[in-house]
């Protein structure tokens, strides 16, 4: 819904499907060039059907946080979800390691770009240039998201293009040159090479890259459209992740196959000399004749600029997160503040950067993996719990409050991911379910595997904790009591206040967002909210005349308003006959019947001929009973906005 919001005090709605994509994309489809030789360690000749199974659960995650981000578009990912499917205190334990994560994404992408651009320069595969270099990096990054969304957006979007369309490029060079299924089938030594902990261990491994999917959820807050955008990000990332994920690590099992050591130890490359850089052992043990350095050189830039993205996404999520636990009241508020000039969180990003900066320089990859692993699978389990907790209130709490004073959707609004049952009344969501058991075993196999791990996370989450404590007892707040920041007034500002506002569409067309808009101007005073729509009736039949279909749509408009107002707002709802080109004036009409003191339309979609007015608004425009509001979204026929709430084509 809309907000007033001044300057300095919220987070903007700028981003779109091309920033939400490459955003997530820069982590998820990095995680291969620093943990495919992580995962190649203890997985050996496995690698390909681990990278398989983690791709299996990371769509069933992709799929809860695409319905739930979408049905609750706000920072803070499964912390949003736990408070609403439960209370404040599980909200917490699900930010807590998403911070954890983010803060490693952002300390080991940074610290593997140095390795791949060795092949300019060896020093910065060695300590201390590795560290160095991606401590510049980090610096770098964090002064360009404080500067703003927009700049870093763009520079996301160009990146992650070009990185995919490289990863394409090896995948399908490798399959031509390199990709041999006997040498994949003689890698197997199955329970001996790996071992079952080493390959258990291993799934956890390669399903860090999850946290792209969080980074989606904590940019729901400035996506234009959430709705409409977020599962469209999201199936891109999956498109996009699955058919790397389905080829590459095979092409690299085949460049660099498991052989048996004079001790009888089973090793390969991959974990050993290209560790540091797995992707770029596979170029160098492809054929490619007068091309090969030409290849090493692109691939070592390329890698180091989706590790880059990789690094950028992690600051990018971690500030965010940050502004929503600051908003609960679950860290300081210092931190959550927005600087009035860049209007972005630039505290948080400086000190989140600072302490990636600081867990950068042991350099120890594989324990930020599994520490990595702890957080994201703590969250991930915690978000397919909830959404499961919701799909239950969805169906036995019809309009009634959830935990953090968030009022439920009616359930034929709410948006649904495919691939659910119905089980007593509730439509479970068999994905969750799946992905939750996974999820939560991947977890647990990562604290029984790996001991330092184990006292580590649950060290960060005993810090957390009391702190969380003592940061609520001095506010004088429950433990699970949710409580918002509210926003201080801004000085020498006054809201908007409307006693009476009427919003208009034009046959057939509804926008959630002229009505967000129309919805905060009257709730100022419990203003009078009427919304009209017109329906064109031809010169030759009577003004009166029955249209059957065009006035069904047009009463659906109004019930799609009535039903995103909810209860807390009356809406007077009006279908309204009009000849040609009339429109603009009937609609002057009704805003002057009713004494209204502002009308809000939206923008009409853009025309061929170039031209931004409609019509309808030049007149009104024109005429101007009273204030004029023009939402910069575009209205869309209801029947197209239907189809792509239930993720059909827009």
């Amino acid at each position: 819904m809309a907000r007033y919001r001044p300057k300095g005090l919220g987070l903007e709605r700028v981003l779109g499907v091309g920033a939400l994509f490459s955003t997530a994309y820069g982590n998820v489809g990095s995680s291969i060039y620093y943990a495919l030789g992580l995962v190649a360690a203890f997985a050996l000749g496995m690698t390909p059907v681990v990278y398989l199974i983690a791709g299996g659960l990371f769509v069933m995650t992709a799929m809860t946080y695409a319905e739930a981000a979408t049905n609750f578009p706000e920072a803070g990912g499964s912390s949003s979800f736990a408070r609403r499917a439960f209370n404040e205190l599980v909200s917490f334990f699900a930010a807590w390691g998403q911070m954890l994560n983010y803060i490693i994404t952002v300390a080991i992408s940074a610290f593997f770009v140095p390795h791949y651009l060795a092949v300019f320069w060896e020093p910065l595969g060695e300590s201390p240039g590795d560290v160095i270099g991606g401590i510049v990096i980090v610096a770098f990054l964090s002064v360009i998201n404080i500067v703003g969304v927009t700049e870093s957006a763009r520079l996301n979007f160009l990146l992650a293009i070009v990185d995919f369309a490289t990863q394409l490029l090896l995948l399908v060079l490798g399959v031509f040159l390199v990709l041999n299924f006997t040498t994949l089938i003689d890698n197997i030594h199955l329970w001996q090479a790996p071992t079952v902990g080493d390959f258990v261990l291993s799934i956890t491994i390669a399903m860090i890259s999850y946290t792209g999917i969080e980074t989606i959820s904590n940019l729901a807050e400035e996506a234009r459209e959430p709705r409409r955008l977020i599962p469209r990000a999201m199936g891109f990332v999956v498109l996009a992740v699955m058919v790397i994920y389905s080829g590459l690590p095979a092409v690299a099992l085949s460049a660099l196959p498991v052989t048996e050591t004079a001790n009888g130890d089973f090793t390969t490359q991959l974990a050993t000399t290209y560790a540091g850089d797995p992707i770029l052992g596979i170029v160098e043990n492809m054929d490619l004749g007068f091309l090969q350095t030409a290849a090493q050189y692109y691939v070592g830039v390329l890698a180091a600029t989706i590790l880059l993205i990789a690094s950028n996404a992690g600051i990018f999520g971690v500030s965010r997160l940050t502004y929503s636990m600051g908003q609960y009241q679950q860290l300081p508020d210092g931190l959550r503040r927005i600087s009035p000039q860049f209007r972005t969180p630039a505290v948080a990003i400086g000190v989140f950067g600072a302490i990636a900066c600081i867990v950068m320089i042991p350099g120890q990859a594989d324990f930020l993996a599994t520490l990595y692993a702890f957080g994201a699978m703590l969250s991930f389990t915690i978000a397919h719990v909830s959404l499961i907790a919701l799909r239950w209130r969805l169906a036995h709490s019809r309009m009634r409050k959830l935990p953090g004073d968030v009022e439920v959707e009616r359930e034929e609004a709410w948006y649904r991911a495919p691939l659910n049952i119905r089980v007593r009344g509730t439509e479970v969501p068999v994905f969750a379910v799946v992905g939750g058991l996974g999820t939560l075993a991947a977890w647990i196999a990562v604290m029984g595997l790996y001991t330092t791990t184990l006292f580590v996370g649950m060290g960060w989450m005993a810090l957390g904790f009391a702190s969380y404590y003592l940061f609520r007892r001095r506010k004088g707040l429950e433990l699970t009591e949710t409580s918002k920041v509210t926003l201080p007034p801004v000085v020498g500002a006054e809201p908007v206040r409307y006693a009476g506002v009427l919003v208009a569409f034009e046959e057939g067309t509804y926008s959630e967002d002229a009505m967000a808009t129309a919805l905060k101007l009257a709730a100022h005073r419990g203003g009078d909210l009427r919304v009209i729509t017109t329906v064109t009736v031809p010169q030759h039949l009577d003004i009166s005349a029955s249209l059957p279909e065009a006035e069904a749509t047009a009463q659906a408009v109004i019930e799609a308003a009535r039903q995103w107002a909810g209860r807390g707002q009356r809406v007077r709802g009006r279908i309204v006959k009009v000849r040609p080109d009339e429109a603009g004036h009937r609609i002057v009409r009704e805003a002057v019947e009713a004494r209204t003191q502002a009308i809000v339309m939206p923008m009409p979609e853009r025309r061929p001929s170039g031209k931004v007015l409609s019509k309808t608004l030049e007149v009104v425009l024109g005429k101007r009973p009273c204030r004029v509001i023009i939402d910069s979204v575009p209205a869309r026929p209801l029947r197209e906005r239907a189809r792509s709430a239930d993720g059909g084509p827009a």
